[in-house]
């Protein structure tokens, strides 16, 4: 069994966020939650014993704030903070953290947060082993979530603050931007043709200087601010 890329704790005084932060973080493959805390202190003196690799942290806590919190470590792990305030938002990143998540946020908000925490350390520890690529991701279709096999989709399409999954055997919608919806795929196995189409690459069968083919006979149209990225499949 492999393990998790990297290892975080999360820390609220509001037991409803911690609860909120286990649900969105079980999804993310590379993510280990090892331990929530509503005591700032506790997680302190756990932290100094077992440090992790990150933190999801909120700012406005008894006893002492998240910005606080950081301040009194001589080598603080990797930080996101989670919180209902954006006037905080300047003097987090001055304490390099790596992302600034208001409250309410999606999944695909908190899944770009770990996404930079996963690329930093991937630098921090080049030799450190990543495990293997999910095949399928979860989106929110009314009040279920579905799971989606990335081998069966084959394009997205933008409906306003929806996205049309488009399957082999059928069609999802989502609710979610087209922005979302490409934060949650693997780079390098889907491209952006237009603002409002992603493609699987391998379904693409012919391209053309204004649209391409898809294996399931389907023609979208190419913008033209997206020649770039279709060039990077042809290698032209």
């Amino acid at each position: 069994m492999q393990t998790a890329a990297i290892t975080a704790i999360s820390i609220d005084d509001e037991p409803m966020a911690l609860e909120v932060i286990r649900q969105l973080a079980s999804k993310v493959p590379f993510l280990e939650l090892k331990a929530s805390f509503t005591n700032a202190l506790e997680a302190l003196h756990h932290i100094q014993q077992d440090p992790p690799d990150m933190l999801f942290l909120d700012i406005k806590m008894p006893d002492i704030s998240g910005l606080e919190l950081v301040k009194s470590m001589q080598s603080p792990p990797m930080v996101v903070f989670t919180t209902a305030y954006s006037e905080h938002a300047v003097q987090s990143f001055e304490l390099d953290a790596i992302d600034y998540l208001l409250k309410p946020f999606s999944f695909a908000r908190f899944l770009k947060s770990c996404n930079k925490a996963l690329h930093l350390h991937k630098l921090q520890h080049p030799s450190k082993e990543v495990p293997e690529e999910q095949p399928y991701i979860f989106v929110k279709s009314g009040y279920d979530q579905i799971r989606i096999l990335l081998d069966d989709l084959i394009y997205l399409q933008s409906a306003g603050n929806y996205v049309h999954f488009h399957l082999r055997s059928q069609k999802i919608l989502a609710r979610l931007t087209l922005q979302e919806a490409e934060q949650l795929l693997p780079e390098g196995r889907f491209v952006r043709i237009h603002r409002s189409y992603i493609v699987a690459a391998a379904n693409i069968n012919r391209i053309e200087r204004t649209q391409v083919w898809l294996s399931n006979q389907v023609s979208l149209p190419v913008g033209p601010g997206y020649v770039t990225e279709l060039g990077q499949i042809t290698g032209r």
